[in-house]
């Protein structure tokens, strides 16, 4: 539903959809030097340039990507696990900071009876870990996954589920995203973006598509008209 003010700039969404790494969590500051180390217990080197190409995509295209860079006998898999077990020892340690506020949003929306659903590449099986650990996975109407769709972002596949979870049109959503290929997923899904910029640097075309952009996720409620004290 649009909201009636004669404030343009203001769109009251019957629901909205966030990404998780790199816009709920600071995941990938804590995950990207992680691809080194797997990388090299079977002979590959994996620079950051080449971490920065699998940011936000699904595993099913990080292992054409480098399979498409290093060969077809590239072990996408036992990489991959490597790299999991990493992560996962990482954050047993030093837990998964949130992005500022995430917490102070998610109170907005709760409030508002706005409700909010995940659309992440990640698995299901880490996507709940994370919620879980933040304390936030009962705010959530709906959690949707990679695991759950075909195509990856940024095919428009995972925001669509998302809204139809949601019980909305895509036309009524907003989504959150710090990726390019999230961006590119929402514009293709027909759902408004707003981009939140973590390590990357979105080229001007998918900037182009981009409803609105903000410094973090404490500046999405004014967007939408609700109470920012």
């Amino acid at each position: 539903m649009i909201d009636n003010s004669l404030n343009k700039n203001i769109f009251r969404p019957s629901a909205v959809i966030f990404d998780m790494d790199g816009l709920m969590f600071d995941t990938e500051n804590l995950t990207i030097p992680i691809w080194e180390p797997a990388g090299e217990l079977y002979g590959y080197k994996i620079t950051r340039d080449i971490v920065m190409q699998l940011i936000g995509i699904s595993n099913k295209r990080s292992r054409e990507i480098l399979q498409g860079i290093f060969g077809a006998d590239f072990p996408y898999e036992k990489v991959h696990a490597e790299f999991r077990r990493l992560v996962t020892k990482k954050i047993e340690e030093n837990g998964v900071p949130k992005k500022p506020g995430l917490d102070f949003l998610l109170n907005k929306l709760c409030a508002a009876k706005i409700p909010f659903g995940l659309a992440t590449s990640s698995s299901t099986a880490t996507a709940t870990k994370n919620l879980e650990n933040a304390g936030v996975i009962e705010k959530f109407s709906a959690i949707t996954c990679g695991d759950e769709v075909e195509n990856g972002k940024p095919a428009p596949d995972i925001f669509l589920l998302a809204a139809k979870k949601l019980g909305f049109p895509s036309s009524e959503c907003v989504g959150l995203e710090d990726s390019p290929a999230g961006l590119r997923g929402l514009h293709s899904a027909g759902i408004k973006s707003i981009f939140i910029k973590d390590v990357i640097d979105p080229p001007n075309e998918v900037l182009d598509t981009v409803w609105r952009r903000c410094n973090d996720l404490s500046e999405v409620a004014a967007l939408f008209g609700l109470d920012t004290h």
